[in-house]
């Protein structure tokens, strides 16, 4: 039995793919993607969404399918993993077990998939007789089959036997920022379905930025007949007849160039890397972790402070060195934690350091400034937006007029950074969206090192200072007596 097959039988999928004529462009992509015969208006469909003028005559080694929000990419993704775990025969091993997988950013995102693949073992009856196990995120088979549910990791997908694999709005994943970038997790399951025959890759998404998986995809297999890679781009409207137009059409009114992402499955042109990686590793000190402090320099300090909940709560410190600035050291607390106690442990930090003030993000209103003052320590808030932030220390890196730290978060945070154009031209930089992405460290990073690299900031060592002779003395003493 094909999956078009299943689609039409009343005792199978029919009654939950209703009413048929709106699935009609969906029933054109599982033709396309399992190489099954097509009608006319099939063929039009199929090639008005891939480019493509011959039709496949077999099934597709992976499929990479860029449809709108909205578009029902949900319950395609459930229909495909059913389909491949009851309804093919695999040749495995004697104990071993075959594994449908279902891939998303995090465990909350793959259950939305998981559960529509639930609902359609519970509907149909045939299907329910087949499961002889079920947890939170896995049904197991009879047939040796099992459907579970990942997280984007792509330490946790080896070691299994692969018969298919369903990513989830992979736009959105890490990309090669990441310590679990896309292109690993993708490069991980290869070799565990390199032994199932017809094993299948899909990978189902609305578009994001031009970069990853689903970009590369799109970029090196759109319109190319006879490829084995099949990739699929199609707007909301086109896979989904029944959305309202006027929310459509009131998307693009608000934000054209989301909307048409969201709603056109264009990728974005708005939304660029903020800098390169060879920028980033010609500042990183290979194997330079934190740097003492020295009394002879003076040091500026920069926190992120966070609620203890969901974000990190970072530290940084860094100072000036001729027209170079370096990071002496980087403190992150990961959530949960008490916001009091990394106060204290910051504010002993920044002593050691002679920082008698630290500059900060405006979070918290008060809090910050009575929590630090109570260990003796000034918090300032930041003059500077932490898009401005990371605006000025573009030419740093550029420029290499930084030292970084060897930090593996840091370094991450820092490539993970976006620079979006908004409809009235001004551009905003910050973490991308999704699950798992953050800048808590590059914040306070940015923050210490653009404050450190302007002078005037920096606090004075008073025991270097007294040490000069006289006339190297008054002109410092008088330009910080002049500010203050």
């Amino acid at each position: 039995m094909t999956i078009l097959d299943a689609l039409a039988d009343a005792n199978l999928f029919a009654p939950l793919f209703r009413p048929a004529v709106s699935w009609a462009a969906w029933r054109a992509a599982l033709a396309a993607i399992h190489g099954l015969p097509m009608d006319a208006a099939m063929r039009a469909t199929f090639q008005r969404h891939t480019g493509r003028s011959a039709s496949p005559s077999a099934q597709a080694r992976e499929a990479w399918l860029i449809v709108g929000r909205r578009g029902g990419k949900s319950r395609i993704a459930a229909a495909l993993a059913t389909y491949a775990a009851a309804f093919r025969r695999y040749d495995l091993a004697p104990g071993e077990r075959g594994v449908a997988m279902v891939i998303a950013a995090d465990r909350r995102q793959a259950r939305v998939v998981f559960r529509y693949v639930c609902a359609l073992f519970d509907a149909v009856p045939m299907l329910a007789r087949l499961v002889a196990d079920r947890t939170a995120e896995a049904l197991h088979l009879t047939n040796g089959i099992s459907v579970e549910v990942h997280t984007a990791s792509f330490r946790s997908v080896r070691g299994y036997t692969i018969v298919a694999a369903v990513l989830d709005e992979v736009a959105y994943w890490p990309t090669d920022e990441s310590a679990n970038p896309d292109a690993e997790i993708v490069a991980a399951l290869k070799p565990g379905m390199a032994s199932v025959a017809d094993a299948l890759l899909v990978g189902i998404s609305s578009p994001y930025a031009r970069r990853g998986e689903l970009w590369r995809a799109y970029a090196q297999h759109f319109a190319k007949d006879g490829d084995p890679v099949l990739v699929w781009q199609a707007a909301t409207a086109n896979m989904n007849a029944t959305i309202d137009p006027a929310v459509i059409a009131a998307a693009y009114e608000e934000d054209e160039p989301r909307a048409a992402a969201e709603y056109g499955a264009e990728f974005r042109r708005d939304v660029e890397t903020f800098v390169a990686r060879e920028a980033v590793d010609a500042c990183v000190i290979p194997d330079r972790r934190e740097l003492p402090p020295v009394s002879e320099v003076g040091y500026t300090a920069f926190c992120d402070p966070s609620g203890g909940s969901s974000d990190s709560f970072t530290l940084a410190i860094a100072h000036q060195e001729g027209e170079r600035v370096v990071l002496d050291l980087v403190r992150e607390r990961r959530p949960p934690f008490s916001p009091d106690d990394v106060v204290r442990e910051y504010a002993a930090t920044l002593k050691l350091y002679r920082c008698a003030t630290v500059t900060g993000d405006r979070y918290g209103g008060e809090w910050p400034r009575e929590r630090f003052r109570a260990h003796g320590i000034h918090y300032t808030p930041a003059e500077q937006t932490r898009s401005d932030l990371y605006a000025t220390l573009l030419p740093l890196l550029n420029a290499q007029r930084v030292e970084l730290l060897d930090e593996r978060r840091l370094v991450a945070q820092l490539l993970g950074l976006e620079r979006r154009t908004a409809r009235g031209g001004r551009d905003s930089i910050d973490h991308a969206p999704g699950a798992g992405a953050h800048d808590d460290v590059v914040n306070a990073v940015a923050g210490a090192v653009v404050l450190a690299g302007d002078a005037r900031r920096v606090e004075p060592n008073w025991r270097s200072v007294f040490a000069r002779p006289r006339q190297k003395l008054m002109d410092p003493l008088a330009t910080f007596l002049n500010q203050h």
